[in-house]
């Protein structure tokens, strides 16, 4: 008897085991069916059908990290980035050898602009895989989009090592130099760039500009030239000729170029703000009304235009002062500076208008809007100077005096800038500051007769009772 229960046990655990043999066996071959069904589906543009048959495949094995991959992958062309990361990090996490969803999270977040993440991602993968030439290239896509042109270049060296074929890694790497002030280096490197793919328009735009970088106009002229000449149905190829043109003193060539532009891309504002643009250099260079006039004419055109730049409409702004309308140029100026991106010449030049119709305050408020566009873009005391100046005239001797002491701090001390300070200080009636700023003057310049003046002011004012 007891022999038969050994044996039905022995019977019964072999058929349990054949069970959950089968069971297994069965869950496999449906999560392969799954897989290769997501696989057609996505195949075929089917994105929901992808998407579910995989979703199928994890609720039969919740672990599966080419399903997780799979998945993440049709989420990311689908545009569905956060769901894309989601999975994509799960496979990362299923399985750490795994270098494929490291460089699709990488990528994710660059598109997500999230480059320092994306820098992250790459190095893990490097670190598992260091051949990879592409991942490399795309660690220093991410460290120069990060503002770390410095840091790219290590990872684009290794790329071309790797693959010395990778012109997109070689363009980046010049674009690395120009900005970094190697402008010899980034020469070499983008020739190279432009001479392996000659039907690419921007190694040709950035070769240009470290052509004219270096001085070579005559190089940046031609390769602009080229540029055009490969993308002939925009305008915007022509007015970079026609610019550099102007740039290199070659007046009657750009004026060609760019009115060759207006003619064939009558409804470019590019165009014509170029146009006006070399024409208005040409009048205030010159002092000629007729240039004036051409200028004015072509930035008018330009200004009709809702998508005119800030740049353009504040060249007809200036041209419109030259010619004496003053109201149409703070209209034109005003426009200007709501324009993004914002020129700061504008704020410059609305200044200069409203200064001259008496509106001192406005005045000022568009130099403290330039200050804070331009920061510390240029020197700091001549402008510090003007708001000063302007201060002062509006009855605001105090805040005319700290401007004087920005611009003091700027460029060190002199006679003039004390004895506009002290008079301010005194206008002010912050006594003691005056009489320190005279003092500090005299010392650089004892015979001074404005500081000398100061001098005898105050010192009239501390004898009154």
């Amino acid at each position: 008897m007891r022999r038969t229960f050994v044996v039905l046990a022995l019977v019964a655990a072999a058929g349990v085991a054949g069970a959950l043999a089968y069971a297994s066996y069965t869950t496999e071959q449906e999560f392969v069916r799954l897989v290769a069904d997501g696989d057609q589906a996505a195949a075929d543009g089917r994105a929901f059908e992808a998407l579910e048959a995989y979703s199928g495949a994890l609720a039969l094995v919740p672990d599966a990290v080419v399903a997780y991959l799979k998945r993440g992958r049709v989420y990311q062309l689908q545009g569905e980035a956060e769901a894309a990361l989601r999975d994509l990090r799960r496979a990362a996490e299923l399985d750490p050898s795994a270098t494929r969803p490291l460089e699709w999270l990488g990528d994710i977040s660059l598109e997500l602009g999230r480059v320092d993440r994306g820098a992250e991602y790459y190095e893990r993968y490097i670190a598992l895989d260091e051949r990879n030439a592409r991942v490399h290239y795309k660690l220093g896509v991410a460290r120069y989009r990060g503002g770390a042109a410095r840091d790219a270049v290590p990872a684009l060296d290794q790329a071309l090592d790797i693959d010395p074929t990778l012109s997109d890694a070689r363009f980046l790497l010049g674009l690395c130099q120009r900005d970094l002030g190697q402008p010899h280096e980034a020469r070499r490197t983008l020739e190279a760039v432009v001479g392996a793919m000659p039907g690419a328009t921007g190694p040709r735009e950035a070769l240009a500009e470290v052509y004219t970088a270096l001085g070579d106009h005559q190089r940046a002229i031609d390769a602009l030239e080229a540029l055009s000449a490969l993308d002939p149905s925009r305008p915007e190829p022509l007015v970079t000729v026609g610019l550099a043109y102007a740039r290199s003193g070659r007046d009657t060539q750009a004026l060609q170029v760019l009115t060759r532009a207006v003619e064939r891309f009558a409804d470019s504002p590019a165009a014509y703000a170029a146009l006006g643009h070399v024409w208005l250099t040409l009048a205030e260079r010159r002092a000629d009304r007729v240039a004036l006039l051409k200028a004015t004419e072509a930035l008018t055109e330009a200004g009709t235009h809702a998508t005119s730049s800030s740049s353009a409409l504040s060249d007809l702004g200036r041209a419109l002062t030259l010619a004496g309308d003053y109201a149409g140029a703070e209209r034109a100026l005003r426009q200007a500076v709501t324009r993004l991106p914002v020129s700061p010449d504008a704020f410059l030049r609305l200044a200069a208008v409203t200064e001259r119709q008496g509106r001192l305050p406005e005045a000022r408020d568009a130099l403290l809007q330039y200050m804070a566009l331009e920061g510390d873009r240029e020197p700091l005391a001549g402008m510090a100077t003007r708001i000063a100046d302007l201060s002062l005239r509006i009855g605001e001797p105090l805040l005319a005096a700290r401007w004087l002491d920005r611009a003091i701090d700027e460029s060190g001390p002199s006679p003039d800038l004390l004895a506009r300070l002290a008079d301010a200080a005194w206008r002010g009636r912050d006594i003691a500051r005056a009489r320190e700023a005279v003092a500090a003057g005299l010392a650089l310049a004892p015979q001074d007769a404005a500081l000398r003046a100061l001098q005898r002011r105050i010192a009239v004012d501390r004898e009154r009772p």
